[in-house]
């Protein structure tokens, strides 16, 4: 036996209103959407029909018991309206569009609302929706009056007695507790927010006070010159979005109807920040956060579009992932890359200053794009141990292109590598390791990655008389490290004032941090641990390097007394770890902590003469 589903509407409508709307404001933008595609609908009927949506808000003339008069809303469209068959089609059966006509299916993309739920949404701000409605299909059509409530029962009754111009109009009396959705400067800021863009007035007010609140985009516009389009394009850009830009691109695109204009942002954003871009479908605002129409390395634009075929989503708030999306995303971002090409031609210096103030958008789109890459690559600025400047002024003066990948080892080895005139680029930020990577592939140039006891190899060897003198301290440095895995060594490099320097290759990094998670892991995550560090095969050790040339190292490798060297080796070895920024384990905080301690006991038995004498 069979059995039809049954719609509960107040659960409908807490759906609605819960889950697949973010706020009651978005009844404003259904009636918008009815009413458009009622206008287009008409047009059908006949070509030169000039569309007209006015909205007028108030009071209801008649009281509540016990609660006063209530705030209204008259929304009406004079677009092609709707017979009694109709109304009992399109306006009580839910999931019913009537968009799906055969005389319209054709012409379907032409329509905002695919869904036949808009009515709907005014539920979520009243109980009681009533629409006066007369078709434009005929010239003798009746007014059809559809009342229906929030508990699921409606009524139809034709009103013969009456003269009313065909097209739609929409009664609603606010729940309690929504009338501030009524009032009537929210109902103007939300008319403009979703209509400013639509093709024909949209009128709101009250009484005889009325204003017309959409405007014409700049790109439906024609200039009388270069200048005087830029000017409207950035003014249109401040109303908008209520700032400076620092330019904009226009853009259009066949693929997906798309026409609007990206304005390049005079800030740095953040990479993972929400985009504002404001999306307009068929010249409604469908979203201020749609995420998946630019590419994601256009992270320095936000933009303002219209597209008339892009399919939207049920919560029409984004659009569905399709080809047809995939082909527009990359038109869009041509149009970008197009733009920056361009500037490289014709105004370098504003290109220089784009670049530096939206390097991580273009080091992204060069990470995307090898072509992009090949052309801006050595217009990007990086960190360097011979302080920041451009991937071209670096590969001029270094024929290897040596990198670290991350920001603490470049810290530990920047200061030693400028001394030794080693240049050294900081890779530790997003997209610069991909960057360089590809640099062999698009310039043909040399890479190598360079590790922290690579530097070693370029310091200077210790005298045989210097060596047999520094013997016996490096016997108690090794003594003094062997508990942290770590190996002393001796030698002469640059800065001078630099006492020691921790050098660790990736493994023990690696064995380090596996190391510092477990003391702050339970015992299931610990064994994990274990068993990781125990598969690793690396039986690499750190080495702590003591500088000869500098004053300090050079007293230490002369003295004889075994319990202040050891002290002075683990003070050295535990700075040597935070000037590097390497976390230290348990075990090493408490050596810092005594051996601060120790230290000052040791001052304080014996201020009477220097203990490093």
């Amino acid at each position: 036996m069979e059995h039809k589903f049954k719609i509960n509407l107040g659960g409908m409508i807490d759906l609605l209103s819960n889950h697949l709307y973010n706020s009651p404001n978005v009844y404003i933008r259904e009636l918008l959407q009815n009413g458009v595609d009622a206008i287009t609908a008409r047009k059908e009927y006949e070509p030169d029909h000039e569309g007209l949506i006015s909205i007028h808000v108030g009071m209801d003339e008649e009281s509540l018991p016990g609660k006063g008069r209530r705030a209204k809303i008259v929304f009406q469209d004079n677009g092609i309206g709707l017979s009694e068959e109709e109304t009992h089609k399109f306006l009580s059966t839910i999931g019913e569009s009537s968009k799906k006509s055969d005389e319209l299916e054709s012409k379907r993309s032409d329509y905002i609302g695919q869904f036949g739920i808009g009515l709907l949404s005014c539920f979520v701000v009243s109980d009681e929706i009533v629409v006066i409605t007369k078709s434009a299909k005929t010239a003798d059509a009746d007014v059809v009056e559809w009342r229906g409530r929030h508990d699921g029962t409606y009524s139809i009754r034709v009103r013969k007695d009456e003269t009313v111009s065909a097209g739609t109009t929409v009664y609603l009396l606010s729940k309690e507790h929504f009338e501030e959705w009524f009032e009537e400067e929210r109902v103007i800021e939300l008319t403009q927010h979703f209509g400013a863009l639509l093709p024909f007035p949209v009128v709101v007010g009250s009484g005889d006070d009325e204003k017309v609140i959409n405007i014409t985009p700049p790109w439906k516009t024609k200039y009388e010159s270069r200048t005087e389009e830029w000017d409207a394009y950035m003014a249109f850009g401040k109303d908008m979005f209520g700032q400076e830009f620092f330019s904009c691109i226009p853009l259009r695109s066949d693929i997906g109807e798309v026409e609007g204009i990206a304005y390049i942002l005079s800030y740095s954003p953040n990479p993972t920040a929400t985009r504002k871009h404001r999306v307009y479908l068929k010249n409604m605002l469908l979203s201020e956060t749609s995420e998946n129409l630019l590419p994601k390395w256009a992270f320095f634009v936000t933009c303002v579009i219209n597209t008339k075929t892009l399919r939207p989503t049920a919560s029409r708030d984004s659009f569905y992932e399709d080809d047809t999306l995939a082909d527009t995303r990359d038109a869009l971002g041509k149009a970008l890359i197009d733009y920056l090409v361009k500037l490289k031609e014709k105004d370098p210096a504003r290109l220089e200053t784009l670049i530096n103030l939206h390097y991580r958008a273009i080091k992204a789109l060069c990470v995307y794009d090898d072509n992009f890459c090949r052309i801006f690559a050595d217009w990007l600025p990086f960190e360097s141990s011979m302080g920041r400047m451009s991937l071209g002024d670096f590969r001029e003066e270094n024929e290897v292109i040596r990198y670290v990948p991350s920001v603490d080892a470049f810290r530990q080895i920047a200061q030693v590598a400028a001394s030794q005139s080693i240049g050294i680029i900081n890779a530790g930020y997003s997209y610069d390791v991909d960057i360089i990577e590809k640099l062999p592939r698009i310039f043909g140039v040399k890479i190598e990655r360079v590790d922290s006891t690579d530097l070693s190899d370029s310091f200077e060897k210790l005298s045989a008389e210097e060596s047999v003198q520094a013997e016996r301290f490096l016997a108690i440095a090794n003594l003094a490290l062997s508990e942290f895995q770590c190996k002393a060594d001796i030698q002469k490099f640059e800065p001078a004032d630099l006492p020691a320097l921790f050098l660790a290759g990736e493994d023990v990094k690696f064995m380090r941090s596996l190391q510092k998670s477990r003391e702050v892991s339970d015992d299931h995550w610990s064994s994990i641990l274990d068993n990781i560090a125990g598969s690793s095969k690396s039986d690499g050790v750190a080495q702590l390097c003591f500088n000869y040339k500098n004053p300090l190292a050079r007293k230490l490798a002369g003295m004889n007394n075994k319990e202040v060297l050891k002290l002075a080796v683990h003070m050295l070895y535990v700075q040597s770890l935070l000037m590097g920024h390497h976390p230290l384990s348990s075990k090493e905080m408490t050596l810092l902590n005594t051996g601060l301690i120790d230290l000052i006991e040791l001052a304080i038995g014996d201020d009477s003469e220097n203990w490093l004498n």
